[in-house]
């Protein structure tokens, strides 16, 4: 859309000349049960450096009904247009009114509009980040245009409606509805601003106390009537109460705002969204079947994370979205940091979980054309919108950790302490930041910021040992590569210092278990680092490069210790190194060095012996991944009825009602390829069969479900029964996945439609439909979408909002076909189209995955020929 695009230039412009005082915006919600549209009044004022110049403000309406500025009607019709209201000749202070028609969204942008299947009630919610908050009211749309926002709503009287600041007593008006006087929020940026209205239930606790007693700040959870007797708000507040005191204490400063409230809204775009004292979650972490621990941790880690963005993004805010990794990697590393540490907390091994699944989507990241440096270069809008990638939130957590051991844990606390004390309600650059932590640590880290944050790709950190007849190490060096950025990719490789430990693991004679026997930190730099201190000693059985995962680089494993670790891997006694060691060798065959079948090998021989249950689940899914991509394809289907097998027995021989046994019969729901294996599906769905301890509940149903109906058992009679005992916004999800699954090509020609013909689905029915549209097994009826994908994927871009063109542009893409094919057909298309930047980097990282797949199918082939030969 037009105008819709602020560039990097015009906002630094527009910061130059304008000072923002104070908005107040009044919303008429009264009629969102019928009506499309609602009324949106904003009078903004604003100082100008520059009297008589012209700027703009920004607004995304259909309709236009007023616009006064200093008392001086503009034209709608002139002054509107491409999403921008023009403001000429501004006086040196100013006041603007902008009322409007603005539109409800059912894409998860703006204001979103819901209707609860259960109750047939409307429940709305706001989602600004990056840039729409210009869709509920007129906005300077910036981070650094910082104001006061004062909210006044008229809803349906009974409603709840929450915002940034403490809810009001309603206030009584006509025709059953209420009006909403908000107070103003402290000076915050539009985008996290927000606003939950509708029938909502509510728990509120007493609150968090701090420390010294002195403030009490009110908690209160919300979500949907039709999910609250799922609502575990007790285990949510205690972990809420573990980061106020946590992060209260590590920053030294308290809570910033007045209320804290979590709402559990629904058709949630991301995992959640950290407006001021009002943070969104999306609603399937209200868990209405049985999930494992794993799940609880990484929801626990997202209201973590959200919570410590009030400090870091809320208080103290990026200057633009160049620093938008710095927002979100601070928050992911004092997420993990508070489960590791926190008084009481369920997770002590939370770095595990973040080597095993963060670590391993920023090395995915890190190695596809679209690499970037940790700071990117952010131009415009379009620009940040892909940016939400696993270098912004994993690679600069991970970046962080390091910086944490390379400065010192109390010196980084000190830094931060000085950071908030410096900037609090104020706008930064990375310059501040390194600032406060240089001063706090003595430690000059300009150094530093260029070989991490500013240049892009992933160092390869090898060890190199020589030992005598006695297997006495007699020579030992890490050895650094930095492989050449992948074609396209900006800047060049560099190679980085490092502060590792490198780790020395013997077998315990009593228990079996490898323990680890010496540990040398140290620093990398260069090609080449020699490491004296284990030169003299006898060779352990396995050493480990970056043990404690200290830095952020790929290691491999010298021939004698990957020999070990291929049959002993579950038998390392801590959690962190098998994490270390399992995400290695799945990078390894992502890389095409390690086979798939020899994956496979490695995964079978130790998965019934990994006790964490993350790290279980993180391998169902790399297997199967790997089985249906990265095998040679005339050996995938032994491998897949190997996996399938695998999932069956490990499914029927776990502890009954264990985590394991979950986690194995949802492996098993989505491998299932042999008569036997679909017969104990329907078994359990219908109830003929059961096995001990697992309890088949919804969640569990619909998985059975819908490998049933992909793999043509069961068909669309079995979706409209269970839909029938689960009209449910989740069970209408579910089943249009169901029926995309089914492997006929007119319910394939009837989810394209849908998604691409159409434009009337919701963003998470459209996302559901995508994801049973694309099965790994129907390959040959999926072909003919590959052609057609290209055809209509111009005119996705250009007519749909970012979130339903994202979702289209990556899940439809043809990368279950590949092949050479694939490649020149996406080729042909870019050189054709021209795209805008932010669709060329969707379409060429996926490009890139088939190309990767090719390479790992050809190691898998060798492997298949070598082990033939």
């Amino acid at each position: 859309m037009p105008g819709t695009n602020l560039t990097r230039e015009e906002a630094r412009t527009r910061a130059d000349l304008l000072t923002v005082d104070a908005y107040e915006i009044d919303l008429d919600l009264s009629a969102a049960r019928d009506s499309g549209t609602f009324r949106s009044t904003t009078t903004v004022r604003f100082s100008c450096a520059r009297p008589g110049t012209d700027t703009f403000i920004d607004l995304v309406a259909p309709e236009v009904h007023e616009i006064v500025l200093n008392g001086t009607p503009l034209p709608p019709a002139e002054a509107f247009a491409d999403s921008r209201i023009t403001l000429p000749n501004l006086a040196a202070e100013n006041e603007l009114t902008v009322t409007a028609s603005c539109a409800y969204t059912n894409t998860g942008e703006g204001l979103h509009k819901f209707v609860d299947p259960v109750d047939e009630e409307t429940y709305l919610y706001t989602q600004f980040e990056v840039p729409d908050a210009r869709r509920v009211f007129a906005s300077f749309e910036q981070p650094d245009l910082k104001a006061t926002f004062r909210f006044t709503v008229t809803a349906p009287a009974g409603w709840q409606v929450v915002s940034n600041s403490p809810t009001p007593q309603p206030e009584p008006a006509a025709e059953g509805t209420a009006v909403w006087r908000f107070l103003p929020t402290p000076r915050i940026s539009s985008y996290i601003t927000a606003l939950i209205a509708g029938p909502y239930t509510a728990v509120h606790d007493e609150g968090y106390t701090s420390a010294d007693g002195s403030r009490t700040v009110p908690l209160g959870i919300y979500c949907r009537p039709s999910l609250a007797q799922y609502l575990d708000a007790d285990a949510l507040f205690a972990v809420t109460k573990q980061g106020f005191a946590y992060f209260e204490e590590r920053f030294d400063r308290p809570y910033p705002f007045a209320k804290y409230d979590q709402l559990f809204v629904p058709e949630f775009n991301a995992g959640a969204m950290e407006n001021a004292g009002a943070v969104t979650i999306r609603d399937q972490y209200v868990f209405r079947s049985k999930v494992t621990d794993a799940a609880y941790e990484a929801r626990a880690e997202t209201v973590l994370h959200e919570l410590a963005h009030m400090w870091f993004g809320d208080l103290v805010t990026m200057e633009w979205w160049n620093d938008l990794w710095l927002n979100e990697s601070f928050a992911t590393y004092a997420s993990i940091a508070c489960q590791a540490e926190a008084l009481g907390s369920r997770w002590p091994h939370a770095w595990t979980t973040f080597a095993n699944s963060m670590k391993t989507w920023a090395y995915r990241q890190d190695q596809l054309p679209s690499t970037h440096p940790i700071v990117a270069e952010i131009r415009d809008l379009d620009d940040v919108l892909v940016n939400f990638d696993g270098i912004t939130y994993a690679k600069g957590a991970s970046v962080l950790k390091q910086l944490v051991a390379y400065v010192g844990d109390d010196a980084f606390t000190e830094g931060l302490r000085r950071y908030f004390r410096a900037h609090a309600w104020g706008n930064t650059t990375l310059a501040d930041f390194l600032g406060a932590l240089e001063e706090a640590s003595g430690r000059d880290l300009k150094a530093w910021s260029r070989a991490w944050l500013e240049t892009a790709g992933i160092n390869v950190l090898r060890p190199h040992l020589l030992t005598d007849d006695a297997g006495t190490i007699t020579e030992f060096a890490v050895l650094q590569e930095a492989p050449p950025l992948p074609a396209g990719a900006r800047g060049e490789a560099v190679l980085r210092p490092h502060r590792i430990a490198v780790g020395c693991y013997e077998r315990d004679d009593v228990t079996g278990k490898l323990l680890r026997t010496e540990r040398v930190e140290l620093d990398v730099t260069g090609a080449r680092t020699e490491v004296p201190q284990l030169v003299g000693r006898a060779r352990p059985a396995v050493i480990l490069l970056n043990d404690d995962d200290l830095s952020y680089a790929k290691v491999r494993l010298d021939e004698a210790s990957l020999a070990t670790v291929t049959e002993h891997l579950a038998d390392f006694a801590e959690s962190l190194p098998r994490a270390l060691l399992w995400a290695a060798a799945w990078d390894m065959t992502r890389d095409g060095e390690l086979a798939t079948r020899e994956y496979l090998e490695l995964v079978l021989r130790n998965i019934d012996r990994e006790g964490d249950i993350g790290v279980v689940q993180s391998l169902h899914r790399q297997t199967k991944l790997a089985l249906d991509l990265y095998a040679d394809p005339a050996w995938r289907p032994e491998g897949l009825a190997r996996w399938a097998d695998a999932a069956h027995q490990h499914l029927l021989a776990a502890e009954p009602g264990s985590d394991q046994q979950l986690a194995w019969a949802r492996a098993l729901a989505a491998a299932a390829r042999s008569e036997q294996q679909l017969a104990l599906l329907s078994g359990l769905l219908d109830g003929s069969v059961t096995v001990e301890g697992l309890k088949v509940d919804t969640e569990l149903r619909w998985a059975l479900l819908g490998r049933l109906v992909a793999a043509g058992v069961a068909d669309e009679k079995a979706v409209e029964a269970e839909l029938a005992g689960d009209r449910t916004a989740a069970g209408e999800r579910h089943a249009a996945s169901c029926l995309a699954s089914r492997p006929t090509a007119a319910a394939k020609a009837e989810a394209w439609a849908s998604v691409v013909e159409r434009q009337d689905l919701p963003n998470a029915v459209q996302e559901a439909v995508i994801g049973g549209f694309v099965q790994t097994d129907q390959r040959e009826l999926l072909e003919p979408y590959r052609a057609r994908y290209f055809e209509v994927l111009a005119e996705v871009w250009a007519t749909r909002s970012h979130e339903m063109a994202q979702q289209i542009v990556v899940g439809l893409y043809p990368s279950i076909h590949v092949s050479q094919a694939t490649l020149d057909a996406t080729d042909a298309w870019l050189e054709q189209a021209q795209p805008p930047a932010a669709l060329r980097r969707l379409v060429v990282e996926s490009r890139d995955g088939v190309a990767r797949a090719l390479r790992a199918q050809a190691r898998d082939r060798a492997a298949g020929e070598a082990q033939g030969a």
